[in-house]
């Protein structure tokens, strides 16, 4: 997986017409992306949240430096606006962080690869939301996947790091973002309404079902138990973003949260996430709307994938 070759360039738009999904869908970009996204989803196949793994000095880095996102949301409280959604304060926590950014990402790169930071850093500027419309959505997810699928390409991550990508780093990014979210009332970015699965994230959804797969006695139709989600979600990521969605919204489970809903009638986690993949791949890898936000460099290429 990790080449040490790469002439790293600062990434780019490259989809600007609906016709251009072609291209991101043969692209060398998408191979890896959605290769990245499955690697991980086998590796916490069974496993809890709890379970042993490695922790790399890497790992420690970069959570290291989502603490410090999260220390600038405290330094940075909303200010007093007529409109209570899009609080203009995210905008000047944004500011620190696109000045930092590439900094930031040095400091957690191996000294022979600091030549990739400005490339990856990108990423990581995509990956909190935007700055104009205070929203937040599927596609800033998916950088910060992209951005974690870089540092595996320059061999910053390694393969035994697989754990920890999802439970220490993934798991520490939603709940900052989680925090971006409630703080700055950020708007739902290209959401679905009740349609879409959630107003901010996919993965953990995706992550999260694969670790229930064989689980001995929870069963998709648990999950909207409120009972089940408060004894399991530290377990399970899958059951906090269920906590964050009752949390966060009023009234029947159903109505709010329609695909959830529908989702707990799937008989076996495994279906539930094949399905998952699926409905991610169309709902937002095939959404130009997601897409045409997406950005190439070296590292994610927008070049076909070689035969």
């Amino acid at each position: 997986f990790v080449c040490s070759f790469f002439t790293f360039m600062v990434p780019k738009k490259e989809i600007s017409m609906v016709p251009d999904m072609g291209k991101w869908k043969r692209s060398q970009a998408y191979a890896d992306y959605i290769g990245f996204i499955l690697t991980l989803n086998e590796g916490v196949k069974g496993k809890k949240l709890t379970c042993e793994y490695k922790v790399s000095e890497t790992v420690e880095k970069i959570l290291g430096l989502l603490g410090t996102l999260d220390r600038w949301i405290n330094e940075t409280p909303p200010v007093d606006q007529p409109s209570r959604f899009g609080n203009k304060a995210y905008r000047t926590w944004y500011a620190k962080l696109d000045q930092e950014a590439e900094a930031l990402v040095s400091a957690v790169l191996p000294a022979d690869q600091q030549a990739a930071a400005a490339e990856i850093a990108v990423y990581l500027k995509e990956a909190v939301g935007n700055p104009t419309r205070i929203d937040y959505g599927t596609g800033h997810e998916a950088a910060f996947a992209a951005f974690l699928c870089c540092l595996c390409k320059v061999g910053a991550l390694r393969v035994d790091d697989q754990l920890a990508i999802i439970f220490k780093i993934f798991n520490r990014y939603l709940s900052v973002m989680r925090k971006l979210q409630k703080t700055y009332r950020m708007e739902p970015a290209g959401s679905q309404g009740v349609w879409g699965l959630d107003d901010f994230q996919f993965l953990p959804f995706i992550w999260g079902s694969s670790q229930f797969i064989d689980h001995p006695t929870l069963e998709p139709r648990h999950f909207i138990d409120e009972k089940v989600v408060n004894e399991h979600h530290q377990d399970y990521m899958f059951l906090e973003c269920i906590k964050f969605i009752n949390e966060m919204k009023t009234g029947p489970f159903a109505e709010h949260s329609n695909q959830l809903w529908n989702i707990s009638a799937v008989p076996t986690w495994s279906k539930v996430n094949q399905g998952l993949i699926r409905m991610y791949k169309a709902e937002c890898l095939e959404k130009f709307p997601v897409i045409q936000h997406f950005k190439f460099g070296s590292l994610l290429s927008i070049q076909p994938v070689k035969p």
